[in-house]
């Protein structure tokens, strides 16, 4: 669908509606566009004769020209190469690649100090807008930033955030709720939890779907069978001493696929099967989940499209359309796979 022109006119034209007007993919539109010479010749007629039909390069200019836009949106994302991370960077590249505007990436390392840096750089005029994954920046700072102008939504927040700073995330506590649901269903008991870390947003919702869960079905979590981590795979060191215990669970939900993956190591290392002797839950679904052996069962979090919800949102805000709400959570789903079956009687 077209965009709206800020001036009130008609519908600008995106790089999507050329690609459907000369029935095309939008790559073949961007190639084409960009002077490539690895395009068919009637192809290439007619994707400019689609530009021009569309009227995509005045609506452009004029964009440009009228708005004072830069058609740039700083995107910050603590670690480029992280699998969990990479997918939301690719639905935000993706949607934005569909409104014809471009990515700043500015990694941060988890720093906060590189963090507000470089969003001291984006505000001064680089970018029209920033989406800020999983921020360092507190709640205070956010307002600031706020404030002073720049644009900015938020993916995956990593504390809760204040009323007005619009944000994207996933359902953790439903998600978490579903996991300690299939395995109670499979009849156990004694779960353990390994948590991320407790100040983390993603952590305490999770943990609070947990507990839900267990309380529903009348049963008491053990809190020793609840341990924090990091979400790292290292960090399912933390399982370890679990699977120690005379009394060990017969289920671990991890509360992440790191960390999920860790605890699958760990089994193994002390001569345990999965699920025969242990069932495991992760969330996430990234793309590991289903490679490892066995294939995990897991949460799925849209990642790419919590990405591209965060682009729909900053372009309202850029186009100062009436948002009603600022704070949108996209659900997740239950992937069963092999990790996890019904508990067995040990003897």
């Amino acid at each position: 669908m077209a965009a709206t022109d800020r001036s009130g006119g008609k519908p600008r034209a995106t790089i999507r509606d050329v690609a459907s007007a000369a029935g095309v993919s939008i790559a073949t539109v961007s190639r084409v566009l960009n002077g490539r010479r690895d395009v068919a010749p009637k192809t290439r007629e007619a994707v400019l004769k689609a530009v021009h039909d569309v009227d995509f390069a005045t609506n452009r200019n004029a964009r440009a020209l009228s708005g004072g836009r830069t058609g740039l949106v700083g995107v910050t994302v603590p670690i480029v190469e992280a699998a969990y991370f990479s997918v939301i960077l690719s639905g935000i590249a993706e949607a934005l690649y569909e409104q014809d505007m471009r990515i700043v990436l500015c990694p941060t390392l988890h720093q906060h100090e590189r963090e507000v840096t470089l969003l001291d750089r984006l505000m001064h005029g680089t970018t029209d807008g920033a989406v800020l994954t999983l921020p360092e920046e507190t709640n205070k700072e956010l307002k600031a930033l706020k404030r002073q102008g720049l644009p900015f939504v938020v993916v995956d927040p990593r504390v809760p955030l204040d009323e007005g700073i619009p944000a994207v995330s996933a359902g953790h506590a439903t998600g978490a709720r579903a996991a300690t649901e299939h395995l109670l269903s499979l009849g156990h008991r004694r779960i353990a939890a390994v948590t991320g870390p407790p100040a983390w947003m993603a952590s305490s919702e999770r943990l609070d779907g947990f507990r839900s869960a267990m309380a529903a079905a009348g049963v008491l979590p053990d809190p020793k069978l609840i341990v924090p981590s990091s979400f790292a795979i290292e960090g399912a060191e933390a399982a370890g001493p679990l699977l120690d215990l005379a009394d060990r669970p017969t289920a671990i939900f991890a509360f992440n696929d790191n960390l999920a993956i860790g605890v699958l190591r760990a089994a193994r290392a002390r001569g345990l099967r999965v699920p025969e002797d242990l069932s495991v839950v992760g969330f996430d679904d990234s793309e590991q989940s289903a490679l490892v052996s066995p294939a995990l069962t897991t949460v799925r979090q849209p990642l790419a499209e919590m990405g591209r919800m965060a682009v729909s949102l900053l372009l309202r805000l850029l186009e100062n359309q009436s948002v009603e709400s600022l704070r949108i959570e996209l659900a997740t789903r239950l992937v069963v796979r092999d990790s996890t079956a019904p508990v067995t009687v040990r003897s």
